[in-house]
């Protein structure tokens, strides 16, 4: 009889901020993508255009977490922005099976936050305060 296979559940990751291990709630965006460059030579006998791969891009990933007394680990890599210089670093995502070994890790790579959500107050709500950014990359590798 074979086994059964699941697939991996999403709830037990961590996040390593170039270093620094961040307890979140929540990591999306983690997408790659290839450019279409669409391409016709004024002599082709076809009247369609060929269609070629073009330069991979990489989507805005955002982290979410909890919001603590005295916590300003976003805004201080943000504010370390010296004019066109950005706070580069390599942030690395680990989803973990259940006894906490690396199943599937994704490496940003040249990361940098390009913006900051506070959390959105309301007197008339129990909820957590959660705070997110916003990274950019230069690549994803799968490991």
């Amino acid at each position: 009889m074979a086994e059964l296979a699941y697939p991996l559940p999403t709830f037990h990751f961590t996040v390593d901020l170039g270093g620094t291990i961040i307890n979140c709630s929540e990591v999306s965006g983690l997408n790659i993508e290839v450019d279409m460059i669409e391409y016709r030579d004024g002599a082709s006998s076809t009247f369609s255009k060929q269609k070629m791969s073009g330069l991979k891009k990489y989507g805005d990933i955002s982290i979410k977490k909890g919001l603590f007394k005295d916590d300003k680990q976003f805004y201080t890599w943000l504010d370390a922005h010296k004019g066109n210089n950005a706070s580069r670093k390599d942030v690395t995502v680990i989803l973990k099976d259940e006894a906490g070994g690396p199943i599937m890790t994704w490496k940003l790579i040249n990361a940098w936050p390009k913006k900051i959500s506070s959390p959105t107050l309301s007197a008339d709500k129990s909820e957590v305060a959660i705070e997110s950014i916003d990274v950019v990359c230069e690549g994803i590798t799968i490991e």
